[in-house]
C-alpha cells in the first residue's frame, strides 16, 4: 500500500511562505540572529593568515548521509529506476522514503535493492484518530522495505489551515505519539517525530508545541527528526534545541535558508551547519538527511531535483568542522 503524506506544498524561494500560513516574524527573528553571527556562511570558520579557511578535524560520516525522497517526487515519478540509479552514482547510499510512488512495499524495496540503496528511514504520518491496525500495517511495510526509522511527518495546522494554539491539541497528539512508538518499538522499529516552524508557535498560555512534545513524549520510545532549515524558521537555534533535548535528536534534515527566507541548496544559503554539527554528539544524531522541499517544482525543473541531491551530498561529504 502506498503511503500517500499530507505534507505542506513547496513553497518558493522567491514566495513568502507566509503565504502557506508561516509567520513572517519567525523569518525575521532569524534574520536577526544571522545577524549576530550564529546564521554565518555555510560551514563558517575564521580565515587563517594564509587567508583559507581553517577546517576541524570532523566530518560527516559518508555512511550516514541520506536524502529524502520527496526532494525528488517529480522525477521519482517519471522515472523511479533512472532516478534511483542517479542517487547511488552521486554516492548516496541510503534514503529516507516519503511514500512508495505508486508502488506496492515489496515492489519499492526491489527497485532500491537493484539500484543498491538502502531506505533507512521512512516519512509515514499516524493515523488520526489513532487507530492501531492501521499503524500496525504501516509498520510492516516499513520492514518490508528495510527501514530501521519510521517517521510521523507533519502537524500544526487547525481545521481553518491557522497554527494550532490549543495546547490540548498537542498534548493529545504526544499520547497519540507514545503510542505508535510503543507499537514501532514491538515491530523492532525506532520511531520519530519530524518539525517543521508550526510546533514554535506560542500557543495559549506561552509554552510551545515543542516544548509540549518533548516533555510529555517517552525517550524511549519517541526521537526527533530535527528540520534544521524549519527550526530556523520557528525563530529557534538549533543548537539550542540539542542542548535542551540531548541524545533525542537522532535524525536531521539538512536545508539551506537563503537572504529571503526561502530555500537554497547546501551551501548556498546563510546555515553554519558546521556550527551545528559540531554538537552532533551532544543530540544523538545518527542521520543527516538531505532536504530541499522546492527542488523539483517550477520555475525549477524535476531534473533539477537531482543537482539538489549532488550538491547536498558533495557537500555533507566535504564539510569540516
Amino acid at each position: 500500500m502506498d503511503q500517500q503524506l499530507n505534507r505542506p506544498g513547496p513553497t518558493p524561494a522567491s514566495e513568502p511562505v507566509s503565504r502557506r500560513g508561516v509567520l513572517r516574524a519567525a523569518t525575521v527573528s532569524a534574520a536577526a540572529v544571522g545577524a549576530a553571527g550564529l546564521l554565518a556562511g555555510p560551514a563558517a570558520a575564521a580565515p587563517t593568515a594564509s587567508g583559507q579557511q581553517a577546517q576541524g578535524r570532523r566530518r560527516v560520516p559518508v555512511d550516514r548521509i541520506s536524502i529524502q525522497l520527496y526532494t525528488l517526487r517529480d522525477q521519482l515519478a517519471g522515472d523511479l529506476p533512472g532516478s534511483l540509479d542517479a542517487l547511488r552514482r552521486i554516492g548516496y547510499r541510503r534514503v529516507e522514503h516519503a511514500g512508495f510512488v505508486g508502488r506496492t512495499a515489496t515492489q519499492f524495496r526491489a527497485a532500491l535493492d537493484e539500484a543498491g540503496l538502502r531506505s533507512t528511514s521512512g516519512h509515514v504520518g499516524i493515523p488520526q484518530p489513532f487507530d492501531a491496525a492501521t499503524w500496525e500495517q504501516a509498520l510492516a511495510d516499513a520492514n518490508v522495505v528495510g527501514c530501521k526509522k519510521i517517521v510521523h511527518p507533519y502537524f500544526g495546522r487547525d481545521a481553518s489551515g491557522q497554527p494550532i494554539r490549543d495546547p490540548a491539541v498537542y498534548r493529545a497528539l504526544a499520547r497519540d505519539l507514545n503510542r505508535a512508538g510503543r507499537l514501532a518499538e514491538r515491530a523492532g522499529l525506532d520511531f520519530g517525530y519530524h518539525n517543521h516552524q508550526l510546533e514554535f508557535v506560542p500557543l495559549t498560555g506561552g509554552s510551545t508545541g515543542f516544548d509540549i512534545l518533548t516533555a510529555q513524549t517517552d525517550p524511549r520510545l519517541v526521537h526527533f527528526e530535527l528540520d534544521l532549515y524549519w527550526t530556523w524558521r520557528g525563530a529557534h537555534d538549533p543548537v539550542d534545541v540539542f542542548r535542551a533535548n540531548r541524545g533525542r535528536i537522532r535524525q536531521v534534515h539538512v536545508k539551506d535558508l537563503d537572504v529571503e527566507g526561502g530555500f537554497a541548496d547546501l551551501g548556498d544559503g546563510v546555515i553554519d551547519f558546521g556550527r551545528i554539527f559540531a554538537h552532533e554528539r551532544e543530540a544523538g544524531i545518527e542521520e543527516y538527511i538531505v532536504e530541499r522541499d522546492d527542488a523539483g517544482t517550477a520555475p525549477r525543473s524535476p531534473a533539477d531535483a537531482l543537482d539538489t541531491a549532488r550538491v547536498g551530498f558533495d557537500y555533507l561529504a566535504s564539510l569540516r568542522y
